[in-house]
């Protein structure tokens, strides 16, 4: 397909009554627009045909503001593409152009803005997350993607594309996708649910916040696993909650340790199938006595059922929601590690009784996700291009562990200690003492290797390790990664 430029047409203010004439007033906006960045080099500008019919003029003033912008080098003309702005403009040209106005920060500090802003910490470039080097964390391993089937359904979808994929969809998501969603986590994941109370969201962070917002106030207490993810951490931050880390040892959450801290939280938050960031599984007894403090307190739990499908040593473990006979669990799900993370999809369970709540407050925030891609997801999903994409992955995944694990051990030996290999996408490694993980991580980052710094997700004490994650490396540059990893850490 030919590449046309495209030709934007900048702020233009014609008055007919002011003693500037036409020209000169359209020869000011555009050189206004090019010396204040409005306008880029080498961006394709109107056509004078097409300019004096946007703002009601004739030709002649327009032919006459375009020669002089021609004449003083703002504007260039191309053979086959037209007038553009100037590649390179001199530097007298913009230090002499009308200054636009200003803003002038208030004096005397920074200008108010809401409180709660200043709860959340700094937004930070961290270095190992600036990478898509080996063992980067959510790194799914994009190039054994069906892309194909995935192209053929979007190229159908495409074709038969009709005025309800282009208009706003159903605030709770489109119905084939939650048919196909509810028929999926019934069966593979012991979910209790149907169709009705599948809320499609942009991902597991959207459904957290909205869970958040629905269930909870400004004050109320939420158990959060220590450590844990930090994005939800902000969650609850934002809106007012006091998160109470709870450790987590073998069997994930201790639920004992929660109950002794602060038996009158008001929510749990959980990854019970693959704990984020110590991959360990939450075992079935620990299961089960959190699903009675939720009953016997009033409480709710935020199941954010992560990285389940990925499970190597055993069959996948049930939902925490499908032991839950009381609708105090709010299962959670995200198709970015399943998928791809870019697709921007997630869905949430929702016990039927609050399903209205949960939409209303929806609604308030957003009009729901674009109906395209749902209706491609739940074709991927209906026709079993999904569950065999899961089948791959999942051999897949268990061998670049079992390599990964491998080489640790031969390069390591008993210099760190190896958790939460079993499922996922991740594992992760407990440095011994001397060891500072953010200083080996930000090594890493110089020699393209993505290390996250396991003391970046506690609240309190941090344990020092490194998450590693293997979704996006291959078998045979694991070894080197490694060998490169122990290289670094032999400096430090």
């Amino acid at each position: 397909m030919k590449r046309v430029a495209s030709g934007v047409l900048p702020v233009i203010a014609v008055d007919r009554k002011v003693s500037k004439p036409l020209h000169r007033q359209i020869y000011d906006s555009y050189r206004v627009a090019i010396a204040n960045g409005g306008l880029r080099p080498g961006q394709r500008i109107l056509s004078t045909r097409v300019l004096a019919s946007e703002i009601g003029v004739s030709r002649f003033p327009v032919l006459n503001a375009y020669s002089q912008l021609l004449a003083e080098g703002y504007l260039e003309s191309r053979v086959g593409a037209g007038t553009v702005v100037t590649s390179s403009l001199p530097e007298q040209l913009t230090a002499s152009a009308p200054a636009g106005e200003k803003i002038v920060p208030q004096r005397g500090g920074a200008r108010p803005v809401a409180a709660r802003c200043s709860d959340l910490p700094p937004r930070e470039a961290f270095p190992w997350m600036m990478n898509y080097g080996a063992f980067r964390v959510g790194q799914v391993a994009f190039d054994q993607f069906p892309m194909q089937i995935w192209s053929k359904l979007v190229a159908r979808h495409c074709r038969s594309m009709g005025i309800e994929s282009a208009h706003y969809g159903k605030l709770m998501g489109s119905e084939p996708l939650r048919q196909a969603i509810a028929n999926y986590l019934k069966t593979a994941r012991s979910v209790r649910c149907e169709p009705e109370q599948v809320l499609i969201v942009n991902g597991s962070q959207q459904a957290i916040d909205i869970s958040t917002r629905v269930l909870l106030n400004p004050g109320d207490r939420v158990w959060i696993e220590e450590p844990s993810y930090r994005l939800a951490q902000d969650v609850f931050t934002l809106s007012g909650c006091q998160p109470i880390p709870i450790p987590v040892d073998r069997e994930g959450m201790d639920v004992t340790a929660g109950i002794k801290k602060s038996r009158s939280a008001r929510a749990a938050f959980v990854t019970p199938s693959h704990q984020f960031p110590l991959g360990v599984t939450m075992s079935a007894s620990r299961r089960m006595q959190l699903v009675d403090w939720a009953q016997n307190s009033g409480a709710w739990i935020i199941e954010d059922d992560y990285d389940s499908e990925y499970r190597y040593e055993s069959l996948p473990i049930a939902s925490l929601q499908g032991l839950d006979s009381n609708s105090r669990v709010i299962y959670v799900g995200t198709f970015s590690k399943v998928l791809f993370p870019s697709l921007r999809l997630g869905y949430m369970v929702i016990p039927p009784d609050l399903v209205d709540r949960f939409l209303r407050m929806r609604r308030v925030m957003d009009l729901g996700q674009p109906t395209f891609y749902q209706e491609v997801v739940a074709d991927f999903i209906s026709e079993g291009h999904f569950a065999r994409h899961i089948r791959r992955m999942r051999v897949l995944y268990r061998e670049l562990r079992r390599v990964l694990v491998e080489a640790l051990g031969r390069n390591f030996e008993d210099k760190l200690e190896v958790v939460g290999d079993e499922a996922g996408m991740h594992l992760t490694v407990l440095l011994k003492d001397g060891y500072r993980d953010e200083e080996i991580a930000e090594r890493a980052s110089r020699q393209n290797l993505s290390v996250w710094p396991l003391s970046r997700c506690y609240l309190d004490t941090p344990l020092q390790g490194l998450v590693l994650g293997f979704g996006g490396t291959t078998v045979r540059g694991i070894p080197s990664a490694v060998r490169k990893l122990r290289g670094l850490m032999e400096g430090c």
